[in-house]
């Protein structure tokens, strides 16, 4: 049977760089990246490094709110 809540999550990533400096004019949008991770074992918000087609090189990609 199902269990109360997942373990499993479904998050969005999205460019901290892009949202903090505000989208330059010629790029189409903030990057964002949808991936999964293990409540267990990552209990605090996830941030991997991924690249952003926007700003044209690897930034750091945190987790959103839904």
């Amino acid at each position: 049977m199902a269990k109360g809540k997942d373990i499993r999550v479904t998050v969005i990533l999205e460019c901290t760089s892009c949202v903090r400096n505000g989208v330059n004019k010629e790029s189409t949008g903030i990057s964002r990246y949808i991936t999964q991770k293990n409540r267990h074992n990552t209990p605090n918000r996830l941030e991997l490094r991924k690249f952003c087609p926007c700003c044209y090189k690897h930034t750091i990609h945190g987790e959103i709110k839904k």
